[in-house]
C-alpha cells in the first residue's frame, strides 16, 4: 500500500467516525509512514479537493457532496480546530445573534471571540475572523448542538454586550440597533441585569441600555438600569466612541452624550 492511499484511508476512518478537522501530528503518530510522506500525500489530497488546510499542521476533510462548497459548515470542525490552537473561545457576535435566532443579515463570516489575538482565517470560501477580549472569562455562555457536539455561544444577554463593545467591526450602531431589535425576543431582564454586572463594563452597559431604550425594550432596559451605580456615581460616556464627541446628555438616565442617533433597518 502507498503512503497517500494510507493517508487516505486514516481519513476514512476520521470521516466515519464523524470527525472533519485534524491535526496532522495525529496522522504521524498513527501509521508507519515518515513524516515528510505524510506532508507530501497531504498535498495531493489537497489537490484532489480531499482535504484543505486551514493552518499549519491542521486540515479539515471534504466530503464528496461539499466539494462544490469548498468545506464542510464550521460547526462539523471547529471544536478541533480550537483544541489544535489551543484556545478557549466562544461563537459571538453576529455569529451568536444569528444562533439565537436574530438573522435579519446573512453573516459572512464566523466570528470568534478568544482570549488572545489570532490571525483570521480565509480558505475555500471559509472566513473566521477571532476578536479578543481582556475579561473573556466573565461571559455567560450557552451551549447550543452543532453537528459534531456541544458548541460554547454567548448568551443572548452577553451577545448584546459584546455587539455593543465591538460595534465598529460589525457595521456600527445601526446594524447593532438593528439586530438588538430581534435579539431582545430572547433575552431575559434579571439575566440581563446580571450578566451586565458580572462583566463589570459599565460604559458598555449604559451604551446598551440606552439602546434598548431607544427601540422601545422597556423592560430589558430598566432591568440593565438595576446594574448601574446610582445617577450621581454614573460617570458620562458616549453613545458612539468613533464619532465626535458632542451631543446632548440632558433628559437620559444612562449619561449617555447622544453623539449618534442609530436608526434600525427594520
Amino acid at each position: 500500500m502507498n503512503d497517500e492511499k494510507r493517508v487516505s484511508d486514516f481519513l476514512d476512518d476520521l470521516q466515519r467516525q464523524g470527525r472533519y478537522g485534524f491535526d496532522r501530528s495525529k496522522v504521524e503518530e498513527a501509521l508507519p509512514v515518515s513524516s515528510a510522506a505524510v506532508g507530501k500525500s497531504l498535498k495531493r489530497l489537497a489537490a484532489k479537493g480531499r482535504v484543505q488546510r486551514l493552518r499549519k499542521g491542521f486540515h479539515v476533510i471534504i466530503p464528496v457532496e461539499f466539494t462544490r462548497q469548498g468545506l464542510p459548515p464550521s460547526d462539523w470542525f471547529l471544536d478541533d480546530l480550537m483544541r489544535f490552537l489551543d484556545l478557549p473561545y466562544y461563537i459571538g457576535l453576529l455569529s451568536a445573534a444569528a444562533m439565537h435566532g436574530a438573522a435579519h443579515q446573512q453573516v459572512q463570516q464566523l466570528q470568534i471571540i478568544t482570549p488572545r489575538q489570532e490571525r483570521p482565517i480565509d480558505a475555500n470560501g471559509l472566513s473566521i475572523r477571532f476578536f479578543k477580549k481582556q475579561d473573556f472569562h466573565t461571559t455567560d455562555l450557552a451551549s447550543l448542538k452543532g453537528h459534531s457536539g456541544m458548541l460554547p455561544v454567548s448568551s443572548p444577554e452577553a451577545t448584546a454586550l459584546d455587539l455593543v463593545r465591538y460595534s465598529r467591526h460589525i457595521g456600527g450602531l445601526d446594524a447593532v440597533v438593528t439586530i438588538l431589535t430581534e435579539l431582545a425576543e430572547s433575552m431575559v431582564p434579571k439575566k440581563l441585569a446580571f450578566t451586565a454586572a458580572r462583566e463589570g463594563e459599565l460604559a458598555q452597559a449604559q451604551r446598551l441600555g440606552w439602546l434598548l431604550d431607544h427601540i422601545g425594550q422597556t423592560d430589558l432596559a430598566d432591568a440593565m438600569h438595576t446594574a448601574l451605580p446610582d445617577a450621581k456615581s454614573l460617570p458620562r460616556a458616549v453613545l458612539d466612541p468613533t464619532a465626535p464627541r458632542v451631543g446632548p446628555i440632558s433628559g437620559n438616565r444612562w449619561r449617555i452624550l447622544e453623539n449618534s442617533i442609530p436608526q434600525s433597518d427594520l
